[in-house]
């Protein structure tokens, strides 16, 4: 299958085009971690897809959502999962609920998520979507959230899925003790996927896992520049 294979009708198909993403795209990006790549096949992400770029749900790219906004691609979202190795205790912020998939993902590992975004047509739409797949404990709320959200913290793990050109504070502030924290830092066409964590106190640790470029989040914090 490459990157355009479309989703068929048959079932058989769908459920055989879903194993080539998890195999071709998804274990070949060093996700091997098998209860995400058992996750992935169990959350049907084709229920989370526009209908318009529904033949595409298990193409390696990103997929527009509307109002600016995409869908990251399933390659992108495993490796964020991995990195943040959830628990079934955790408390999970998302920042940018979209289509609401990464919400079921992180929602079927975690014991609880607050997911928030701030287009209401998402809300409404991921919140719909949630309820037919039977996920029940993720909280959806409307917001301008990228400069921080501490309403329901702090957190165990928060998640960004926009990027930022500079990762406000405030979210930092947000994690327990031991909290990790995964977001995509930096302005096109350089940009990072980092994973913090809380050590101690206030102490955090950064560690870069991958380049990427993805849409940034509204209202974002931006860096000081020079003038002349």
């Amino acid at each position: 299958m490459n990157a355009t294979t479309p989703v068929s009708a048959s079932s058989s198909d769908m459920e055989r085009n879903r194993f080539f993403m998890v195999e071709q795209q998804i274990r070949t990006w060093e996700v091997l971690d098998p209860v995400i790549l058992d996750l992935l096949m169990r959350v049907h992400r084709e229920d989370f897809v526009p209908a318009a770029h529904r033949a595409l749900a298990f193409a390696d790219m990103e997929l527009p959502l509307g109002h600016g906004e995409v869908m990251l691609s399933p390659k992108t979202e495993a490796r964020m999962l991995q990195s943040l190795m959830i628990k079934n205790t955790d408390s999970v912020l998302e920042i940018g609920t979209g289509s609401g998939f990464m919400t079921a993902l992180l929602a079927s590992l975690a014991r609880q998520v607050v997911s928030v975004d701030i287009v209401p047509e998402f809300t409404r739409s991921a919140a719909a979507r949630l309820s037919e797949a039977g996920i029940r404990n993720a909280t959806l709320e409307t917001g301008d959230a990228a400069r921080g959200w501490d309403k329901h913290g702090p957190y165990d793990v928060i998640v960004l899925t926009g990027s930022v050109p500079v990762l406000p504070e405030s979210f930092q502030h947000s994690l327990n003790p031991g909290g990790r924290l995964i977001a995509v830092v930096g302005e096109a066409p350089v940009m990072q996927a980092q994973l913090v964590t809380r050590t101690a106190g206030t102490a955090c640790s950064a560690v870069t896992l991958f380049e990427t470029c993805i849409p940034s989040l509204k209202n974002t914090l931006q860096p000081q520049r020079f003038k002349f």
